[in-house]
């Protein structure tokens, strides 16, 4: 079995569809799908969507596009989400330096806010990190003491180096479409460095649908293409990417 564990089903995308997505999903052995808000509003929304089924799973927390808008008062909303049992980490959270996004120092602000407020409540980071890879490793390494309970890089596309520093930092790397992209080969030089019980499956649903969907509405039954993808750059098994990749995420998100 597998566990997707990046998803937004609460996007507009997949109005009206969801059951079908889950009923897709689950066929294809995809038995958990862990749902991630970006903003206060889709917090609400993914916790409402992990009562609802059985099989989803919540992590909750402000992305640095909204950092923005961030007030103290969202960090209690969260706090008071989290004790939802079926919220399992804080995220996404992290920092994005293209252009038009929030001044950096403002992301970074937040983003350390709900680091700590994941470090109080004992719960795994889910990390967001475009063009900022060098601030994030930073900020990273100066809170070492925060990351006790760990974390995944989500949607990772950095640097064998990057990944290194990731993983002495006891964090995980999670692993989607873009590693069966014809574009994708820093990547897919990158994971056989990795090793098998440090990567997380995701698909980042409704973005970046994998190939053979590429350009297609993604979905959580489409992780088997990228931990085939996997499988053959590391010269193993699907069935043990299946494995271990799922313990990991059994045991980092404690479902």
């Amino acid at each position: 079995m597998f566990i997707d564990t990046h998803a937004h089903l609460n996007d507009e995308k997949f109005e009206g569809i969801v059951p079908q997505i889950v009923k897709y999903a689950n066929e294809m052995g995809v038995d958990t799908i862990i749902c991630s808000a970006s903003d206060i509003e889709s917090a609400y929304k993914v916790v409402e969507l992990s009562r609802q089924y059985d099989c989803i799973y919540a992590t909750i927390g402000v992305h640095p596009q909204d950092s923005d808008g961030f007030c103290e008062n969202d960090i209690e909303v969260l706090r008071n989400l989290a004790k939802s049992g079926k919220v399992v980490g804080i995220g996404e959270i992290g920092l994005e330096y293209r252009e038009g996004c929030p001044d950096k120092q403002v992301q970074k602000a937040v983003f350390l806010k709900q680091l700590k407020l994941a470090h109080e409540l004992r719960l795994p980071i889910v990390i967001h990190c475009r063009d900022a890879v060098g601030d994030m490793l930073d900020l990273l390494q100066s809170n070492k003491n925060l990351l006790e309970y760990g974390g995944t890089f989500h949607c990772f596309s950095e640097s064998g180096e990057s990944a290194k520093i990731i993983l002495s930092l006891g964090l995980h790397i999670s692993i989607g479409g873009v590693v069966t992209f014809k574009n994708g080969k820093r990547l897919q030089e990158v994971v056989p460095t990795i090793p098998l019980d440090r990567i997380l499956l995701e698909t980042d649903c409704p973005y970046l649908a994998p190939e053979p969907n590429r350009g297609k509405l993604n979905q959580s039954g489409y992780i088997p293409f990228i931990a085939e993808k996997i499988a053959s750059l590391k010269g193993v098994s699907v069935s043990e990417v299946a494995k271990i990749t799922t313990e990991n995420a059994r045991r980092l998100f404690k479902l």
